[in-house]
């Protein structure tokens, strides 16, 4: 971010003001993509920052420039660094960015053995998450809290959601497990696959991070499938292209 004027840091008490403004922004935000969100009240914005679970971006004159919160599941199990908003005026400035590498050290910082996960639709957040070590996973990785899963009901995609009993979606699923992804070693990019004939070749693993042309087509293939097979039960073919394309 080369904006000198932006400064993104841990909300605090004196950022309660700017609620209302974040969650009007959240709401034209979802409009305007076509996709829902969990709606989320003034007040329950309010609490992340109480809690010190937020991160703002401001510039030195006080205008409202970002905003994310952390939210938990199963016990803390799993995090999630949602409600990412960047005013329209400050979009492509680099800013996301960093709200998200601020959010994610937060996360990381107050719950060290939690999985961190996200939902998106968008590319940009997902080239920002897989530098910071995130990974696409099926469904299935995430968590099963349906309080989590409940927050889907405002998306126009819901239906797609539940006809895949939970288990995919329009959005792409990304995970950072502290226990793998925080490690220095690296998943081996050759694997040995055995045919159905007995034989064993070797398959070379699709790198996905950096690679932001397989981002592209990865979004466009599973929008196009899954729009197309809305009545399609059971997420079969869903998990089935996720293997296909990254393995």
């Amino acid at each position: 971010m080369n904006d000198q004027n932006i400064v993104v840091r841990l909300a605090t008490a004196d950022d309660i003001h700017y609620a209302e403004t974040i969650t009007d922004e959240m709401a034209l935000s979802a409009q305007a993509r076509g996709t829902g969100i969990a709606k989320r009240s003034p007040e329950y914005v309010q609490k992340k920052i109480e809690e010190g679970k937020a991160v703002i971006a401001v510039t030195k004159e006080g205008t409202w420039v970002g905003f994310c919160y952390i939210e938990e599941w199963d016990d803390k199990k799993f995090v999630a660094n949602s409600g990412l908003i960047v005013s329209p005026p400050f979009r492509q400035s680099g800013v996301a960015k960093e709200i998200k590498t601020k959010i994610f050290e937060l996360s990381r910082k107050k719950y060290p053995n939690s999985k961190i996960f996200g939902l998106t639709t968008g590319l940009a957040v997902m080239k920002i998450n897989s530098g910071l070590g995130y990974k696409p996973v099926t469904y299935s990785e995430l968590t099963n809290d349906d309080e989590f899963w409940k927050g889907c009901r405002s998306c126009v995609n819901y239906d797609i959601l539940m006809a895949k009993n939970r288990k995919n979606c329009i959005c792409t699923a990304m995970l950072y497990n502290p226990a793998i992804d925080g490690a220095t070693t690296e998943l081996p990019m050759v694997t040995k696959v055995v045919t159905s004939t007995g034989h064993i070749r070797k398959k070379r693993r699709r790198e996905f991070k950096g690679n932001f042309k397989l981002f592209e087509r990865w979004i466009r293939l599973k929008k196009s499938i899954l729009l197309r097979d809305k009545k399609v039960t059971g997420g079969k073919s869903g998990n089935v292209l996720f293997r296909m394309f990254f393995w």
